[in-house]
């Protein structure tokens, strides 16, 4: 590989590369598999301003937005064989996942191709009437993260280009290849300028975010970093939204049975290698059923297939990158020190790869930096209890606030258990069933704002109040005003004297 192999951004609808560039490994091999270009101030600074230009035209036809965004969502399905390897290489997901990635973030396009937003009515008579609208913010900042990079883009540039607003995104670093691909090819289903992408190194994100003309940022990331995020847009009164972290707890009520539960809680936890932001991290069981589900998790940890996502069968990929390889390794040598039993798993996998072994953790309680943290891979801890009161205070315990599920027999009685769950979302007998059309949102250190459906299309909008009325009713509303008011005092004076 030489450094001619590299993405490019796209900029004004044209590609553009930088002279400076940095390397994307694969994490299946820990192989260099390209190199993306680091933008420097003066290119984003030029795709800010590719961004304004595009906006004026961009806002003023709806109609064409939603054609524009039925278009790209076909274009995007049609180059899937192209993308989803690139996905796979960079990331490390099995191929089909990056398959269903690509397949998901069309979903999104398409689906805010056919939303509808009307004005509301407030008030409409013969002499008057008041509308409240939506208008459109304009250039819009997104920063987007490496576990999910297509689809969770596709999050903020479906309802942000819907809006009528324009685009510029920064990929992660982890994962820029696949991004910049998917942004190029959605380019040739819009205007110039409407939706641009730079990649680099920080501090190409603060940059982002203190650029004047950047009216919102939309950011999906950890807290720390959100909170950053959130410190700087406050200075110049940008809207922000934060999809942060999470460390969702699943409650297992002594009604569940263990054989019908284990499956769906141990890909509600594993799936894409547990970096998910909304995946089960922490899991409450019963007492009485709690041997019984460790059993059957630890047969699942044990047997699923790991490997690169390219090759055939594979379930579950590496870690996608080494700082959080190390992280992982990191919580559950803390907890095995703590006194915690690994059950399956337990470490990194011999050879080449960010592999480590889908590892379940029995024997420890809140406390230990494995249930109290986000760990963001494949490590889960299951932690035994006795009364349900103790295990909603457990699963409160902890700063994060994203998902939650409850696991029964008896799903009706489980609602004023979920009632209690200090979380944005609670499942019963489900997690992270996610769709376009509901909302996303954290509670806590888990997030600001809202993504997804009509709530996340009016995070991209500034409120327009409209009002109209006839000069004869606007001169009886004010002379109706004035004689309350001499009502008033006179009263008033009545009684004072």
């Amino acid at each position: 590989m030489s450094p001619a192999d590299t993405a490019r951004m796209t900029i004004g609808g044209h590609a553009v590369d930088s002279p400076d560039r940095f390397v994307v490994i694969d994490p299946a091999t820990e192989e260099p598999i390209g190199f993306a270009p680091d933008c420097q101030p003066e290119t984003l600074a030029g795709a800010v301003a590719a961004a304004e230009q595009a906006f004026p035209v961009w806002r003023a036809d709806d109609d064409a937005r939603c054609d524009a965004l039925r278009a790209c969502a076909a274009m995007l399905l049609s180059e899937a064989r192209t993308i989803a390897p690139l996905l796979t290489a960079e990331q490390g997901k099995p191929l089909a996942s990056a398959h269903l990635e690509v397949v998901a973030a069309a979903t999104w396009l398409s689906y805010y191709a056919d939303l509808e937003s009307e004005p509301t009515t407030l008030r409409d008579t013969p002499d008057s009437r008041v509308e409240v609208r939506r208008r459109p913010l304009g250039v819009v900042g997104a920063i987007t993260p490496w576990n999910w990079p297509l689809v969770l883009a596709t999050w903020k540039i479906a309802p942000a280009l819907r809006a009528g607003n324009t685009m510029v995104l920064k990929p992660s670093p982890f994962t820029p290849l696949s991004t910049l691909k998917m942004i190029e090819i959605l380019n040739a289903g819009l205007p110039a300028g409407v939706l641009n992408s730079v990649s680099g190194l920080e501090p190409l994100g603060a940059r982002l975010v203190d650029h004047p003309a950047v009216r919102k940022i939309s950011f999906t990331g950890s807290t720390a970093t959100g909170q950053k995020v959130a410190s700087a847009a406050a200075h110049q009164i940008k809207r922000v939204t934060l999809e942060l972290g999470g460390n969702d707890p699943a409650i297992v009520l002594p009604d569940a049975e263990p054989e019908a539960v284990a499956e769906a809680i141990f890909w509600s936890a594993f799936e894409n290698s547990g970096q998910t932001c909304v995946a089960i991290k922490r899991v409450y069981v019963h007492e009485s059923i709690h041997d019984e589900l460790v059993e059957l998790l630890a047969h699942l940890a044990s047997s699923v297939p790991v490997g690169p996502g390219c090759d055939p069968g594979v379930r579950l990929g590496p870690v996608s990158n080494r700082p959080q390889l190390d992280r992982v390794v990191e919580l559950v040598d803390d907890a095995v020190a703590a006194g915690g039993a690994a059950v399956a798993g337990g470490g990194r996998r011999p050879g080449r790869g960010y592999f480590f072994a889908p590892t379940i953790i029995t024997g420890i309680d809140n406390g230990v930096r494995l249930v109290d943290e986000e760990q963001f891979g494949p490590a889960l801890p299951i932690i035994k209890y006795r009364h349900t009161e103790d295990a909603i205070a457990r699963a409160n315990g902890t700063s994060f606030g994203l998902g939650a599920s409850i696991w029964t027999s008896d799903p009706v009685a489980a609602v004023p258990i979920a009632e209690q769950l200090e979380a944005g979302m609670t499942w019963i007998n489900q997690h992270a069933a996610v769709t376009p059309d509901q909302p996303f949102a954290g509670v806590k250190s888990s997030g600001l704002g809202v993504e997804n459906g009509p709530w996340g299309l009016d995070e991209f909008t500034d409120i327009h109040v409209l009002s109209r009325t006839t000069l004869a009713a606007a001169e009886q509303q004010r002379q109706a005003i004035a004689s309350a008011a001499q009502q008033l005092s006179t009263g008033t004076a009545g009684a004072t004297s």
